[in-house]
């Protein structure tokens, strides 16, 4: 994998979106920071994102939602349900992994995951094609 493709731990979401493949943070204009990155720029709704922003999250040492309980919150839901269903992203599968594995690990599983078979470039989970080269994505 190119170097500058690399995912690095600040770019897992406390909800365990993996913020390196989103069309956002891979595009060349107007580039998101993720989620962990700065908030100047930023769209209103992800500067108030109620998962960012939780209390327990914010407690918590590992940076990460901790189901509470293994129970997910109204807001966990409704992100798990639209990135599982849109994106074939399971944000609690992601979490548990996070736990189970680490960071450093679950990032290893997702770099071989989403790496782009023809140019070697992470994929976006919002599109079908590899927005670099435009290989159809292959899960």
């Amino acid at each position: 994998m190119n170097n500058s493709n690399r995912i690095n731990t600040t770019l897992i979401a406390p909800c365990g979106i993996n913020c390196a493949l989103c069309m956002a943070y891979q595009r060349e204009k107007n580039k998101c920071p993720g989620c962990n990155g700065s908030d100047e720029g930023k769209p209103k709704s992800c500067v108030r994102c109620e998962i960012k922003n939780c209390e327990k999250i914010k407690a918590s040492s590992s940076r990460f939602c901790t189901l509470c309980n293994d129970k997910l919150c109204p807001r966990m839901k409704t992100l798990h349900s639209r990135y599982s269903k849109k994106y074939d992203v399971d944000v609690v599968e992601n979490i548990k992994t996070i736990k189970a594995v680490g960071v450093r690990n679950f990032i290893k599983q997702e770099e071989k995951k989403w790496l782009c078979k023809s140019c070697g470039g992470l994929v976006s989970m919002h599109r079908d094609n590899c927005l670099r080269c435009g290989a159809k994505k292959e899960l």
